[in-house]
């Protein structure tokens, strides 16, 4: 019963540990390749005011900064995003929209987690093509194939139009995104705002762990004065915030798991030690001092829970291996129309402080049991021989 106790609970912490490092995994890739990528390199003062008036925000000459940054070994891609805010019409009805202009190609090998609802990506040869969210389509009821007007202001402070066609509506996993969003190739924008400046250089890497370190480097190895360096999870409120409810409810959850196994254990070890209490007693009137007596029921503890951690991590790591060579199916979290397929991830620390648990909680639960044995008084420790 005490081994049982121990391997389920240590089983639970490692399965809703990586249950948890899976949602905050999938969340985090979901936005660097649906959005914001790994890194971001703007004019200083752009994420203060930028988003309201981008035009005042331009990195004028961007090719050196860019073939600077695409030296680092980490970095895989830089890409060049102009950004734009506006009125699109259909003819009937008008929407103000948040734009980006963006280079096609390689925002399509950036964009995994950007599905296309209906039409196709933009494309490298769409010259005056349009990319929309699915709030935006909806809104203003178009399809692929229509045409638009998009009226902006441009650089200088003037008025100007372009007449696109909408190749295609996109899905992130952000309802609002969608409903504001729309993109249309890099050189169409800056012919809308005639300016050859961009807002902003995306930087992708080759791994996600690289950004932190990417992301110092760069703000060290750039002028601050003129620029600033933003990473993935410093460019969303939301992700922040998320990641903070899920650590805060899975230690709440991890507070329970504790105080089932530390309750079980003691329940079955109490039980044990109350059996033996005439053993324990004999061993004290062949002259076994009570230290010696209560350290050997701590050491049996210890050895029970070391067998019943050890067991307990083997069955997670598999259990979590089964479940994400299967997945789960996954309803669209708050503020998204999107579901997914989540997964159990192996996280070696959560496997540690599972272990660690198990072992710990096992050997708490037996000092109070071990401690009541071995003040029993002699006498009354042989009686129960009978």
């Amino acid at each position: 019963m005490t081994l049982a106790a121990i391997v389920v609970g240590v089983a639970s912490l490692i399965l809703s540990g990586g249950f948890v490092r899976d949602i905050v995994v999938q969340l985090g890739e979901a936005l660097i390749h649906s959005q914001s990528g790994h890194v971001q390199v703007n004019r200083r003062g752009f994420f203060e005011a930028g988003t309201r008036s981008p035009e005042k925000f331009l990195i004028d000459e961007p090719k050196p900064l860019r073939e600077q940054i695409a030296s680092i070994v980490e970095v895989d891609d830089v890409l060049a995003r102009s950004g734009f805010s506006g009125l699109l019409s259909n003819g009937r009805a008008e929407l103000a929209i948040i734009g980006e202009g963006v280079e096609p190609g390689r925002e399509e090998r950036l964009g995994t987690y950007l599905k296309i609802r209906a039409g196709r990506q933009l494309t490298d040869q769409d010259a005056y093509g349009l990319l929309i969210g699915d709030g935006v389509a909806r809104t203003l009821k178009l399809e692929p194939g229509d045409q638009v007007t998009l009226l902006v202001s441009t650089a200088g402070g003037a008025l100007n139009t372009l007449d696109l066609e909408v190749v295609g509506v996109f899905q992130t996993f952000s309802k609002d995104f969608d409903a504001r969003a729309v993109r249309i190739p890099l050189a169409a924008a800056q012919t809308l705002l005639d300016t050859q400046g961009v807002n902003t250089l995306v930087v992708a890497l080759k791994e996600t762990d690289a950004t932190a370190a990417v992301a110092d480097r760069l703000g060290r190895s750039i002028d601050p004065a003129q620029f600033e360096v933003k990473a993935w999870y410093e460019l969303s409120d939301f992700y922040g915030k998320t990641v903070d409810l899920y650590e805060r409810q899975f230690g709440v959850l991890r507070l329970i798991i504790l105080f089932m196994v530390l309750l079980s254990v003691a329940n079955s070890v109490n039980m044990t030690v109350m059996e033996r209490v005439g053993e324990f007693g004999t061993m004290m009137a062949l002259g076994n001092h009570r230290w010696h007596t209560f350290r050997l029921i701590a050491a049996e503890s210890a050895v029970l829970g070391l067998a019943g951690s050890v067991i307990g991590v083997a069955l997670g790591v598999a259990l979590a291996a089964a479940v994400s060579a299967i997945g789960i199916p996954m309803p669209p979290p708050p503020n998204s129309d999107l579901g997914y397929t989540a997964r159990i991830q192996i996280v070696p620390l959560e496997i540690a402080l599972a272990f660690a648990v198990g072992m710990a909680a096992t050997v708490a639960a037996s000092i109070l049991p071990a401690w009541r044995a071995t003040r029993t008084p002699v006498v009354d420790a042989l009686r129960q021989n009978g």
